[in-house]
């Protein structure tokens, strides 16, 4: 008997089993103290199992029991695509009986039509790995609508077998979006910084805060301007502007005498336009703290946040933007400069329009 055997004799029939359990002794709890030495003597004498030999012993992996064909579709941005399938044995054996050689993706725009139809000669065929279940697609083009067709190209004439569709899916655009949706937050100097204000409510009635501002970024450079601000400069110059037409091409606009004969009978019609521009100042610093552009006080949102517009006439414009913590220790400030020119201006509102003889 060796000396470990001999040591395992004076264990006790408890201590016995726990080592036969370790070993992997069947029925351990079966047996005497004799045979429980017997069988780990045994078991310590054979060499310890391979991973191989572990793994023959072990039952095949479970599987679905029922696999069905799909594709699935993922644009991952506006060049390519993620795509991945799965094919049920069944669909594959059949594809393969009918003489099934390559594996392909047909990726197919449908942008604008009825679920089921494709645009003609848009239609890109990509051969994959049989033995693959996904792949990068590259896009033909962004912005576009796109389906992939999961199918075998045969071998004898160049035939097809479908085995799924993925679901319609939109490839984002390579570009930014045209549209801007600007959403602007109205304010009134009678409201309190610290209160939050509504992100989208009726305009609130004019404070006089914009013109104010205005003026402030102006007064600088103010100079005869050109265009409807020509006229309203030329009025409080003290300049009579009565020669002037409404229009800023005079009474000879329409090309004809005031008496408007001519050649052909003459017609009278009134005819308008307007158009401008604003300017938009927005930021954001602490909430607790004071904000000004010039002299004139801005009020915060909730959250630091602040958004004014502002005439932007012709002439040049200057806003400093100052911020104060509430200590009055820390400053932070930005000077923001525009210039705007109107080469051309012809143009009046409808309720000053004059009748033309044309």
């Amino acid at each position: 008997m060796t000396q470990a055997l001999a040591a395992m004799a004076r264990m006790t029939l408890r201590q016995l089993r726990q080592v036969a359990s370790g070993l992997g002794v069947s029925l351990y709890s079966r047996k005497s103290k004799d045979e429980l030495l017997a069988a780990i003597n045994d078991r310590q004498d054979e060499d310890p199992p391979s991973l191989e030999a572990i793994e023959a012993e072990l039952p095949p992996a479970p599987r679905p029991s029922s696999v069905t064909t799909n594709v699935v579709f993922l644009p991952r941005d506006p060049q390519w695509a993620y795509v991945f399938w799965e094919i049920s044995p069944a669909d594959r054996s059949q594809a393969q009986a009918g003489g099934a050689s390559q594996l392909c993706l047909r990726v197919a725009d449908v942008t604008g039509l009825p679920m089921g139809s494709a645009h003609p000669h848009a239609l890109q065929e990509v051969v994959v790995d049989s033995h693959a279940t996904e792949w990068y697609l590259p896009v033909p083009l962004s912005d576009r609508d796109y389906r992939v067709e999961l199918g075998y190209r045969l071998g004898n004439g160049g035939g097809w077998i479908s085995l799924a569709f993925s679901s319609v899916a939109r490839v984002p655009a390579l570009h930014p979006s045209e549209q801007i949706l600007d959403q602007f937050v109205p304010f009134s100097l009678e409201t309190s910084p610290n209160v939050s204000m509504p992100a989208i409510a009726a305009p609130s009635p004019d404070s006089g805060l914009h013109e104010r501002l205005y003026q402030t970024a102006t007064s600088r450079w103010r100079r005869l301007g050109r265009g409807s601000e020509a006229f309203h400069e030329l009025e409080e110059a003290g300049i009579d502007t009565s020669e002037l037409h409404a229009s800023g091409a005079g009474i000879w606009a329409s090309g004809r005498n005031d008496s408007g004969r001519g050649g052909v009978g003459s017609r009278q019609r009134s005819f308008w336009l307007v158009a401008d521009a604003e300017l938009i100042v927005y930021g954001a610093t602490d909430p607790s703290a004071r904000l000004c552009i010039g002299d004139q006080e801005v009020p915060l949102t909730a959250d630091g946040t602040f958004r004014v517009q502002v005439p932007f006439r012709d002439g040049q414009q200057l806003y400093p933007i100052e911020a104060v913590a509430a200590d009055g220790e820390q400053k932070r400030n930005i000077t923001l400069e525009f210039n705007r020119t109107t080469p051309e201006d012809n143009s009046n509102p409808a309720d000053k329009a004059i009748g033309e003889w044309f």
